[in-house]
């Protein structure tokens, strides 16, 4: 029999933009807290659309997931996100940890992401990226 992790890393792993709405609802429900560098939302009818946004805004992303550590009702996932600008830019990628925290009934409490906005995000804004590289030269001298 498959864990809640691991069932939850399979749904992440088969994500896509035909997903839908009830296939979230079986691992969310309206009490579901999600947070990420940029959201901090409950409920399925607000994530869901976080995680349908991805695939407005990148080219094929999807998620590759490197390592699991469940304990009681607690798993961490060690994740890469795969994505294109278009459909003819080279595919870019970053790491991130997801914290998830899982219900008595399997359901997700919490899902927090842990990664990196500065490197993954910022740097690559042309002006704003030659600031933060700047500022960080300096700082580590």
């Amino acid at each position: 029999m498959m864990t809640n992790g691991l069932k939850y890393i399979k749904f992440f792993q088969e994500l896509n933009e035909k997903t839908p709405l009830l296939e979230y609802k079986l691992f969310f429900n309206e009490n579901s807290y999600f947070e990420d560098p940029f959201h901090k939302v409950v409920g399925v009818d607000k994530i869901y659309p976080i995680l349908k946004g991805m695939y407005a805004n990148f080219y094929n992303p999807r998620f590759e997931i490197n390592e699991c550590i469940s304990q009681d009702h607690i798993t961490y996932i060690r994740w890469k996100f795969l994505y294109q600008l278009n459909k003819k830019a080279e595919v870019d990628t970053f790491v991130g940890i997801s914290r998830v925290l899982f219900s008595e009934n399997g359901k997700v409490l919490e899902h927090v992401d842990f990664w990196d906005t500065g490197l993954n995000v910022y740097e690559k804004i042309p002006l704003i990226g030659s600031i933060i590289r700047y500022i960080k030269r300096k700082i580590h001298g």
